[in-house]
């Protein structure tokens, strides 16, 4: 965030919902420390006077974190468990439906948990909790099932049946990141679905890892991988100040292929690359192969560098098609939030970089406990103008000269 903590500790000056709890669940270990290490930070600035941050009962915990679990039986078959009493409290669990890495032992087998393996897990800890919470809210940055977004034949609304759920299970307040279609809040009307952008903190991250952009319609082009992506995209080109330009996607739907429609070719609408570094901005890179077809294009365009800056980065198919892009100059970087599993390979890998969202989760955890409007949180214009104006400050202080 733009400026120091104490700048808003104004935030926090109201009489909280309830004590604070954070429950990471299995996958979300690393991102929850982190969280509760920006907590504790606040907490214990001398300058904020805040003694309301933490609350009564609880005012001398030396964490925010509370210890819950899903056992298994060798059957496969599970139940939530919470190590200490949440009676009264302003619970926030955050979980990562798509940890992969996380294991469980069925029948013998280390068997991976899948996503619908991590949503009954937090199902489990709902009911655990009982009622007994005051409130309970989710943090779930990769929406469950929000991919499959609408109905188009004979087929099953995962997503909205989930909000559903957990709205009939009491949990007040969910909060999600880039959505891949944030109109399926319309499933819950009555509730609380937030769908934050993490457009700062990936800008920040490039800002961090590229120190001789020149971020004007004279050297750099904002590109939209498809006509889905345009909104994400379009807010990019806006804050700014660059020209867009959109690919659109020529697909096969008389066959589907892994659950989708082959691409037939890449259409390419706006202004010219050539010589122009490209950003592109994405939710999702699943196999990163529509990543690497758009590259493709945009050299053959004569496009300059390309950074793919996307919210979520699994690499379903491995990184070795990325390894061997980045050896032939096809991709300079592609950047990622922390809020899925990043494998060691990937945090390895020299074209990859991890915008950090720790920070930010604890501000909205933070805030939504002291029931405070998220809306200066939501809206990053004013920091990304405040980032770009260090990084040209800094360009200059270092002597960089952009040609």
């Amino acid at each position: 965030m733009n400026g120091s903590i104490a700048d808003w500790s104004s935030n926090f000056c109201s009489i909280p919902y309830g004590p604070l709890g954070v429950i990471a669940m299995a996958g979300c270990d690393a991102l929850g420390e982190k969280i509760n290490e920006w907590l504790l930070r606040w907490h214990d600035l001398e300058e904020s006077q805040d003694k309301e941050f933490y609350t009564i009962p609880g005012q001398d915990r030396d964490s925010f974190l509370i210890e819950a679990e899903c056992p298994r039986f060798g059957t496969g078959e599970s139940k939530g468990v919470i190590k200490q009493s949440v009676r009264g409290y302003d619970i926030y669990i955050v979980i990562d439906v798509t940890a992969y890495n996380i294991k469980y032992r069925m029948y013998g087998m280390d068997v991976p948990m899948s996503p619908d393996d991590h949503y009954q897990d937090l199902k489990r800890i709902i009911a655990a909790i009982g009622g007994k919470a005051k409130r309970v809210n989710v943090i779930m940055p990769f929406l469950y099932e929000s991919r499959q977004h609408r109905r188009t034949s004979r087929e099953s609304l995962d997503c909205a049946l989930a909000l559903q759920e957990m709205e009939n299970m009491g949990v007040i307040n969910i909060v999600t990141f880039d959505a891949h279609d944030p109109r399926v809040q319309n499933a819950i009307p009555l509730g609380g679905l937030e769908n934050v952008m993490p457009t700062y903190q990936m800008l920040k991250a490039l800002c961090r890892e590229i120190k001789d952009l020149h971020i004007d319609k004279e050297h750099m082009l904002i590109v939209s991988p498809d006509e889905g992506g345009m909104a994400r995209n379009i807010y990019y080109s806006s804050v700014l100040g660059l020209d867009l330009g959109m690919f659109y996607k020529r697909r096969d739907y008389t066959t589907i292929v892994n659950g989708r429609n082959p691409i037939l070719a890449h259409e390419y609408i706006g202004s010219s690359v050539e010589g122009k570094d490209i950003i592109v901005a994405d939710d999702i890179l699943a196999s990163g192969e529509s990543i690497l077809d758009l590259a493709r294009e945009l050299k053959k365009r004569k496009a300059n560098r390309i950074f793919a800056m996307v919210t979520f980065a699994f690499f379903t198919n491995g990184i070795e098609a990325y390894n061997e892009a980045y050896e032939q100059g096809l991709i300079s970087k592609v950047i990622a939030t922390n809020m899925t599993y990043i494998p060691p390979e990937l945090h390895a890998a020299k074209w990859f970089a991890v915008a950090d969202m720790s920070k930010y989760i604890a501000y909205l955890i933070a805030t939504l406990n002291h029931d405070r409007s998220l809306s200066a949180l939501l809206n990053p214009y004013d920091r990304i103008e405040a980032l770009l104006g260090r990084y040209a400050d800094e360009q200059a202080a270092s002597g960089i000269r952009l040609v």
